[in-house]
């Protein structure tokens, strides 16, 4: 965000030649009575007559002509006529293209006194063609060509659009007069000129105006640095009356371009018809060649305030007035309050137009409005007012310029919090602060977007306006939402394509910077005009009175629902999150509640409650048996089975023996619900939608014999716990994923109805929503991908239940769903301690007997001694299955082939001994140090002394040593008891360097440590202890206040600026993607990469290459992997004035040196929707690649893409490939999971057809339908594949932690592999190697490992999941932990499925978790269904030849399968 600014460089430019004026002036001359434009003698000279008037429709190039005739103007005395001499005028709208028809009017205004041909263009209209398909090829629209290059004066508003930049760009040199540019990309501001002033720069350009000018400014701003642009703005107003003092030619060019400014930024059709007078006047040197003395006289600028308030009633009011004293716009909140809560409105005003008012004491919502939309009278502002007073609440309408909506909040508003804050002493107001203008609000929707501070300008200051925004939000305390209409996309494009490209960034992603919740799409363009949809502004209204309500209901009353996970279904999945234990933070969630004046029942003070036993009480509400009973059987279930735990009964959860069974007093609560009853609150046209999918037959999971769709939980006071509900059906899974058209299934719309009816309507009334750790699966139902609409199930079902989303701190990609299409109020929740992985049993061995041999120095063969080590080496190493990790092939110089068996052979040579064995050190080594995530987090929980010990050595690494910790720690504790000061104070420093500057060039760990390295680490150790933060603000948010932003991210790579925990998680400004030293980095990877290639390869090339392009990885590393792409395409970022990237160009091949390497793009669905502008910008590059004038055995992407044009293929240059529009995964590992598949060829297959859908702007994001099915150019592509790149961001997941890895980069690696022909000699197809990017850190220079898949395999089985350390880590976490080594057991079979397992990955594994008797135990005693779950996938390995073991073993597996089936049956 450095650089967000679009309008500071405009204004730097005029400040500085506004200087130099006032710096050069000796003397001041009298100020003329009127504003009067002396007129310059040397312009183009042209005649009087009347105006043409071409009129432009959006996106087209068709022109029309208006003339107005001579008979409907009046002509001045000394015009002219002729149609041959006219003043043309070409004024493209940009962002404003609704003022279009307001300019075509106001030249329509003017025809009695010019002869003006006025041609006004959007920026739709600048070019014709979407993609250039060549650098030198702008795509220009020929119509829009000719009227620039035969302008004789050029006016353009915001224009931004990179490409549309370089068109106006290459064409305003042809203008012949005046060039004005008002609030434009920074590249052609420099074109602005009237006269002999302009803007070009010189040398660096400006650095910032003088000291002068800067005295001047200071006089017009409050001094604060983040106030500066809207001190800018206030200097506008009178920076052309100051220069009316100012003789000279100079000036007055200057006054004239300050002028037209002026008057264009006031707006209206008389300020833009003065505008364009001006302009004219200046292009028409025949009244001055009469006498250069003729002053063109200007009406009166007609002001809009700066700020102000308006309503709709008061309008009707003054529309019907008498009295034209009577002022439209309010000058504060307080004044406006007064008017509004006035009898007179209330009751007199209100009854006369007949219009609907809140009552009085109804939320009062402060809602931000853009001025520009007021001045040019958009309805839609009016039409949200009251549609809000409709809906009951009390709306403080307040417009701003943009910039300056911090000031407003901080000088003009104030809430409940802030007022009593103040009172306690607790809160200091900015000396700013206004009580006489103020008023108190409940509730801020901001409907420009931006940032807060600085909206479209950004901070001068690099990243203050993140801080300044934090400590305003904070003081204030309540919900800070955005909603707006798209100014940038139609209401049909947004109904098809969901929120595109830059329109996202500004609705969503700066919004986010600052903590916004909520965002709502209100409407959009309807031809050039702004309109609301009504229906989503009754969201908006909805989900503001839900969130005010909430705060507004005594604690004590309060309902409140808590969703926990349990997918996919038996194999106790119930109760469990990525990273979190979640029976223990639900159980510290529920006293923490209960310390804050919460109903929670008796379970706080019952010292037998636990939520292990919550947990399984609900794991029974969801065994198919008790869910088929019905509704009134399911309490009698869950006391039969704790009556049988009391017993002794071990087929039963032993937590259930406690008495009560542990559930401090939690009762079921459940009801049966019809389709009558659905329809009643799911509407006809949504239930008839749910019918069609789910015929009877197909009726999905959750209904009881009888029919019914059963919903059910534990309620505790007014809490109720339920499990969110099953996505799909078990045998068809994750179908609602694989069908366009389906809905949730009955009983998941029927769960989260329920869950928001009121209790009259046997509801359980819920108030807000609480889903407890990553993640759900509401955020991830059908419907538009960003931007929901009526027809987004997750919009539908969430309804206005305030969604508060408790998410792991490091997976800032998925938690954007749950932000953006859930309306999650995110809660971020640390990673678990660090732990190094150590060695154990044979490996320990294997060191201690390597240290020894090493030791002993270089001895021959003839030392028994020696000898007997060596033997014990290579044995202990081949036992311990070493022999892939480190193969020992040059150990026998009369073979190259590997030995086989544990005995050295006697043929070995000694010194090729010494050289694998100082190989096998260096790997033990990196098998000792490697990092894991140890055990789960508790929410909520402060790390202790060994966890914090954990985190400092997996951070500092050998740089601070055990000592060195133990103090850090000490003295925190000594630090603590004196008071410390806030942690967001102590983090922010780091924060602005991870986000802004040092992280984008060095991560924080590999920056310039400080001197006082004990200090910086117990720094860290402050923030880190501040994890109850977590919890702070899930009961913040609960209360309806604000919870400040933080960017997602891990210690290890993103340093500090991710603490503390407990923040409102965003992800990073996708124009910036990616970053220098991503770029760096990307860039070596990828000639790395291409190295390995040819070395295994004969030298060769490879022609193309996949590369998956995540949305987690992305994120964390801020583009890595789109720097792959670029780098093996052979392409380089271009960045704009602002430092947006805004092209990816094609380097030379001379300087590239070898061929492009095509690139098969694949997508997560998360990347797809959160990087829009970066999916357009790689498929323009891709696009012009393959048309560039290179041979084919140069250009491998021409090379295919001409190949399939020969075939006859459409879009042969489509590159980047994803799910369905609005759908997310491959659903590999759903397949994987039930077991539903055959021969692994079939998995590639399944992701084929599911990653079918090219993206881009080729695929008509503008007009049409965003993804589009093309599976002749996917086969390509994957025909030709020969390697894939995955990147892995962190160490809390690595390939065999979870699903997703094999479920993509090993499905696709099968699915090109499944198109290779077959070897001859061995008639098997040839492998696709996968190539593994372990970018654990941030650092532009350090080395980047790059290394094949089942190298990596290897170092995280033997590291983690073979690790007695790690397994027992896992045990003492209980269900989770059973739960979290159950999954990994699948994702082993998935991996060998799709690529290779070792043998020894089995054998081993059975060993630590099925065989040993204890363990085994323990497993099934935490989570049985978890326990069979991993029986069942060594005996699926070997039944599918993917591991070879004895059949002795195979027996004792079989048994315990056997056995763990009927515990689950009984217990059932």
């Amino acid at each position: 965000m450095k650089d967000i600014s679009m309008m500071a460089p405009i204004l730097v430019f005029w400040t500085v030649a506004f200087a130099a004026l006032l710096q050069a002036s000796a003397f001041l001359v009298p100020s003329p009575t009127n504003p009067t434009i002396p007129v310059h003698k040397n312009v183009p000279s042209s005649a009087l007559g009347s105006p043409i008037i071409q009129r432009r429709t959006l996106s087209t190039t068709t022109i029309q002509h208006a003339t107005i005739e001579r008979e409907d103007t009046l002509v001045a005395p000394n015009s002219k006529q002729d149609n041959d001499d006219k003043i043309k005028i070409v004024l493209v709208a940009g962002f404003e293209s609704f003022n279009r028809d307001l300019y075509y009017q106001a030249a329509k205004d003017m025809a009695a006194d010019f002869n003006v041909e006025l041609s006004v263009f959007a920026d739709s209209d600048i070019r014709s063609s979407v993609t250039n398909v060549n650098d030198q090829d702008l795509g220009v629209n020929p119509v829009f060509e000719e009227a620039v290059k035969n302008a004789d004066a050029f006016v353009g508003s915001l224009i931004f659009d990179y490409d549309d930049v370089l068109v106006v760009e290459s064409l305003l040199p042809y203008v012949k007069g005046p060039r004005l540019l008002f609030e434009c990309a920074t590249e052609i501001m420099t074109f602005n000129q009237v006269g002999s002033f302009n803007m070009a720069t010189t040398g660096d350009g400006p650095a910032g105006p003088p000291p002068a000018v800067k005295a001047i400014l200071s006089k017009f701003g409050s001094g604060k640095e983040e106030d500066r642009i809207n001190g800018y703005l206030k200097l506008l107003k009178f920076g052309p009356d100051l220069l009316k003092f100012v003789p000279g030619e100079k000036a007055s060019d200057l006054r004239t371009w300050l002028e037209s400014y002026r008057f264009w930024n006031q707006g209206g059709k008389n300020n833009v018809g003065a505008m364009l007078r001006i302009i004219a006047h200046r292009c028409d040197s025949s009244t001055r060649q009469a006498n250069d003395s003729v002053e063109l006289v200007l009406p009166e600028l007609e002001v809009t305030p700066d700020i102000g308030l308006l309503h709709t009633l008061r309008d009707k009011e003054i529309q019907h007035s008498s009295n034209n004293q009577q002022q439209r716009f309010f000058e504060s909140p307080a004044a406006y309050m007064e008017w509004r809560t006035s009898k007179t409105t209330t009751i007199d005003l209100a009854q006369k137009y007949n219009f609907q008012l809140a009552p009085s004491d109804a939320p009062r919502v402060a809602v931000l409005l853009y001025r520009k939309h007021v001045i040019t009278e958009q309805r839609y502002i009016l039409d949200l007012i009251q549609i809000m007073e409709e809906q009951g609440l009390i709306p403080v309408p307040i417009f701003i310029n943009g910039v300056e909506a911090h000031t407003i909040v901080r000088d003009l508003l104030t809430s409940e919090h802030e007022i009593q804050g103040v009172t306690r002493g607790e809160i200091v107001r900015d000396d700013t602060y206004q009580p006489y203008k103020a008023a108190r609000i409940d509730i801020i929707v901001n409907t420009v977007g931006f940032p807060l501070v600085g909206g479209p300008a950004g901070s001068a200051e690099a990243g203050r306006n993140i801080e300044v925004a934090e400590v305003l939000l904070r003081s204030m305390n309540v919900p800070y939402m955005v909603a707006s209409p798209l100014l940038l996309q139609s209401i049909p494009q947004w109904r098809t394509n969901g929120v595109l490209g830059l329109q996202s960034v500004v609705l969503y992603s700066l919004p986010e910077l600052d903590g916004a919740i909520d965002t709502v799409v209100l409407g959009g363009l309807v031809g050039d005009k702004i309109a609301l949809v009504p229906e989503r502004v009754r969201k908006l209204t909805s989900r503001v009175k839900a969130w005010t309500s909430l705060h507004n209901t005594p604690k004590s009353e309060r309902k409140i629902a808590i969703s926990l996970y349990g997918f996919p279904p038996n194999v106790g999945a119930v109760g469990t999150a990525a990273l979190l234990d979640v029976p223990q933070s639900l159980e510290n969630l529920l006293k923490r509640l209960d310390e804050e004046g919460y109903d929670v029942g008796s379970f706080p003070s019952d010292p037998d409650a636990s939520g292990e036993s919550l947990v399984a009480a609900l794991s029974i509400l969801c065994e198919n048996p008790v869910i088929t009973g019905g509704a009134e059987r399911m309490q009698d279930a869950v006391d039969a089975k704790i009556t049988r735990a009391t017993a002794g009964d071990e087929t039963v959860a032993a937590t259930l023996a406690r008495p009560g069974g542990g559930l401090g007093g939690a009762t079921v609560k459940a009801l049966d619900v019809t389709w009558d009853d659905l329809e009643k609150v799911l509407g006809k046209y949504m239930t008839r939608k749910v019918r069609r999918a789910w015929p009877e037959k197909e009726r999905g999971p959750g209904v009881s014999a009888n029919g019914k769709m059963v919903v059910s939980g534990l309620q505790v006071g007014n809490v109720w716990i339920t499990v969110q509900p099953l996505l799909g059906v078990e045998g068809d899974p994750m179908r609602l994923l694989f069908e366009r058209d389906l809905t949730p299934h009955p009983q998941y719309c029927a769960a989260y109805e329920w869950m928001r009816q009121p209790e009259s309507n046997r509801g359980f009334g819920s108030q807000a929503v609480i889903h407890l750790g990553m993640h759900g699966t509401v955020e991830w139902l059908p419907g538009q991908q960003l931007g929901n609409d009526r027809q987004s199930w997750s919009d539908e079902l969430l309804g206005e239940l305030p969604n508060i989303y408790a998410y792991a701190a490091n997976n800032p990609s998925e938690s954007i769903l749950a932000k953006r299409r859930g309306y999650g109020t995110l809660v971020s929740y640390n990673v678990p301690p660090y732990g190094r992985a150590g060695l154990y049993l044979d490996l320990a061995n294997l060191k201690e007997l390597v240290d020894e041999y090493r030791s002993g120095g270089d001895r021959d063969k003839s030392d028994a001694a020696a000898a007997d080590v060596r033997a014990a080496i290579f044995s202990t190493a081949q036992k311990a299955g070493l022999g892939s990790d480190v193969p020992p092939l040059a150990l026998d110089p009369t073979s190259e082939e590997a030995f086989e068996g544990t005995e050295l052979p006697d043929t070995y040579d000694v010194s090729a001994f010494n050289k694998w064995v100082t190989s096998l050190s260096d790997y033990l080594f990196v098998l000792q140090e490697r990092l894991f995530s140890s055990g789960l987090h508790v929410l909520g929980a402060s790390p202790s002394d060994e966890e914090l010990k954990s985190y400092l050595n997996a951070y500092y690494g050998d740089e601070l040593s055990e000592e060195d910790c133990d103090t850090v720690i000490a003295e925190w504790h000594e630090t603590k008891t004196e008071g410390t000061s806030s942690a967001f104070l102590d983090g922010f420093s780091s924060f602005l360097e991870g986000l802004f500057g040092t992280a984008d060039d060095a991560s924080a760990k590999d920056g310039e440590h400080s001197d006082d390295m004990t200090k910086d680490a117990t720094d860290i150790v402050r923030l880190l202890s501040a994890s109850t933060e977590e919890m702070d603000s899930i009961v913040n948010a609960l209360d309806g206040g604000y919870v400040p932003a933080k960017p997602g991210g891990d210690l290890l790579r993103d340093g500090t600026s991710v603490l503390p925990t407990g923040k409102n998680i965003y992800a990073l400004d996708p124009y910036r993607m990616p970053s220098a030293t991503a770029w760096a980095r990307g860039q070596r990877i990828a000639a790395e990469t291409l190295r390995q290639h040819q070395a295994m390869n004969d030298g060769h090339y490879p022609e193309t290459v996949a590369v998956t392009l995540w949305g987690l990885d992305a994120i964390k590393t801020r583009g890595e992997s789109v720097a792959i792409v670029l780098a093996l395409v052979g392409a380089k970022p271009v960045k704009e004035g602002t430092g947006r990237i805004v092209r990816f160009d094609l380097v030379p091949l001379e300087e590239l040196g070898r061929p492009r390497v095509d690139v098969l793009a694949s997508l997560s669905g998360i990347f797809r929707d959160s990087f829009a502008n970066v999916v357009d910008l790689l498929d323009d590059m891709f696009e012009r690649a393959a048309a560039a004038d290179e041979p084919n055995e140069m250009n491998f992407v021409k090379k295919h893409a001409e190949s399939l044009r020969d075939d006859g293929v459409e879009r042969p240059a489509a590159r980047l490939f994803s799910n369905p529009p609005g759908d997310y995964g491959s659903m590999v590992n759903e397949v994987v999971g039930t077991g539903d598949w055959s021969e692994s060829e079939a998995l590639g297959e399944t992701w084929k057809g599911r990653n079918v859908f090219a993206y881009g702007r080729g695929e008509g994001t503008g007009v049409g339908t965003a993804g589009t099915a093309r599976p002749e150019v996917l086969d390509k592509l994957l025909e030709t594949t020969e390697r894939v790149v995955q990147e892995i961001d962190s160490v809390e997941y690595g390939l065999s932690d979870i699903q997703e890895y094999y479920a993509n980069t090993g499905a696709l690696k099968k699915a090109a592999e499944n198109r290779k022909a077959a070897d001859p000699t061995t008639g098997r197809k040839k492998k696709v190697s996968v190539s593994i990017v372990e970018a654990f850190s941030g650092s532009a220079d350090e080395d980047i490992p790059v290394q094949e898949l089942e190298d990596v395999l290897r170092v995280e089985y033997r590291s983690k999941m073979l690790n007695p350390k790690w397994r027992d880590a896992m045990l003492q976490q209980g269900s989770g932990g059973a739960y979290e080594i159950s999954q990994r057991m699948t994702a082993m079979v998935g991996w060998a499925a799709t690529a290779e397992v070792d043998n020894f990955v089995f054998d081993q594994a059975a060993e630590r978790y099925a065989l040993d008797e204890a363990v085994a135990k323990q497993l099934q005693k935490s989570n049985p269904e978890a326990f069979k779950n991993v029986v069942r996938r060594f005996l699926e390995a070997a039944g599918r030849g993917m591991w070879s073991t004895d059949e002795e073993t195979l027996d004792k597996l079989r048994e315990l399968y056997a056995d763990a089936d009927d515990i689950i049956e009984m217990g059932s």
